[in-house]
């Protein structure tokens, strides 16, 4: 089959787990014997630097981009406001891209349109106005119910209305866009259930992230027996949740385990963190290699408290067989068990007594980290993932 990729941002490098997923489909339709040809958008946040590429990527995926300003703009959040459209989608659309994009479907033939996320949506008039391919939106999260969440959360009454009124607004367009796309790829189950209860008829199919496992090896012998958090730290739930964590959790945690240290890694660090000087809290920011980081340290913790879709970092975590502490929310859609393949812990004492029993038992630890591995082995990778896509390609094209 021959696909089209559209792409918020560039898949590589991969910078993030948004990125991460949306290259790994990529090299599952590669490795599938499909052409696949990637257009993106690309930002001052997410630059795309070909140079970066290798030739067998550049020459395998003919990847194109176009720069679009996705900053914050006050006028246009305004204007949004006094118009109902919803900004937080409005701001992916360019002419540009709009006009690169018919250019790409006058010239070639595609088999499917492939939408990573809600914020390819705009293009779907443009798309069917080129073409009669199938238009797939692979779904990474319920934008809109995070929205929702970190506007609950927000201290600001201002602020929480504005926000909340964002949330109802791409809530509305996030329900509309569904109907317009020809299938869903929601990346979990929940996902999935969650479109058909807000009503969502189109065809939806289960497409989870899946890994290369051949890519995670190694021995978790000489990692330090601690805690550690990795993720884009320009993603609001996750600042959400290690402030929330930080504060209602470490000090139970550093009161009980007096030892323990916590590390905190991730791109764009806010400011907040390297300032607080939480005890035995180790604020490393940006780090040079996430892999050698993941692996010189045991245990894992996911304080998700809004999201949804299923979290990358958990999945690759998990095959590198660290020990992963998580909320209920965070470990959504891996279909793990509590005590089995990761420890849930939503609640203090949960946490407390979830790390106690993974300090004192050092049985506990080695037979849940291979569980994990296993767990990630038989369900999340690369060929079966993709072959679940390709079937629903297929299903797609022949109704």
């Amino acid at each position: 089959m021959k696909i089209l990729q559209l792409c918020h941002k560039p898949p590589m490098p991969a910078r993030d787990g948004g990125c991460i997923a949306m290259n790994n489909i990529t090299q599952g339709l590669l490795m599938g014997g499909h052409k696949v040809k990637v257009l993106t958008i690309f930002t001052a946040k997410h630059d795309l630097d070909l140079d970066s590429l290798s030739d067998d990527y550049l020459n395998a995926t003919r990847i194109e981009g176009v720069f679009v300003d996705t900053e914050v703009n006050m006028v246009d959040a305004f204007s949004s406001y006094i118009t109902s459209d919803s900004y937080n989608v409005n701001r992916f659309f360019s002419v540009d891209f709009d006009i690169r994009l018919a250019t790409v479907l006058k010239r070639e033939q595609f088999d499917v349109v492939h939408l990573e996320s809600l914020f390819m949506t705009p293009y779907v008039a443009t798309i069917k106005r080129f073409t009669s391919a199938p238009v797939i939106l692979r779904s990474h999260n319920l934008e809109f119910i995070i929205w929702e969440k970190i506007a609950r959360g927000t201290g600001n009454p201002f602020k929480r209305i504005y926000l909340a009124y964002l949330a109802s607004k791409l809530r509305d367009y996030e329900l509309s866009a569904m109907n317009h796309v020809h299938g869903i790829a929601a990346i979990s189950d929940e996902d999935r259930k969650r479109y058909l209860d807000l009503g969502v008829r189109k065809p939806i199919c289960t497409v989870p992230f899946g890994i290369n496992p051949d890519e995670y090896f190694g021995t978790d012998e000489d990692s330090e027996l601690a805690l550690f958090h990795l993720g884009a730290m320009d993603w609001s739930p996750n600042v959400e949740g290690i402030r929330w964590f930080l504060d209602a959790i470490w000090p139970a945690i550093h009161a009980k385990f007096p030892e323990l240290k916590l590390y905190l890694a991730g791109r764009n660090m806010p400011s907040e963190f390297f300032e607080r000087h939480d005890p035995n809290v180790v604020v490393l920011g940006d780090v040079p290699d996430a892999r050698a980081f993941v692996s010189s340290k045991k245990m894992m913790i996911v304080p998700l408290l809004s999201a949804g879709g299923i979290r990358v970092k958990i999945i690759e975590g998990m095959a590198l067989g660290k020990l992963v502490i998580s909320t209920s929310l965070g470990a959504d859609g891996l279909n793990c068990k509590d005590g089995e393949h990761l420890m849930l812990a939503d609640r203090q004492e949960q946490w407390l007594e979830s790390l106690e029993k993974l300090l004192v038992n050092a049985e506990l630890r080695e037979r849940m980290a291979q569980n994990a591995k296993e767990h990630i082995r038989s369900n999340f990778t690369i060929p079966s993932v993709t072959a679940k896509l390709i079937s629903f390609y297929k299903d797609l094209k022949r109704s």
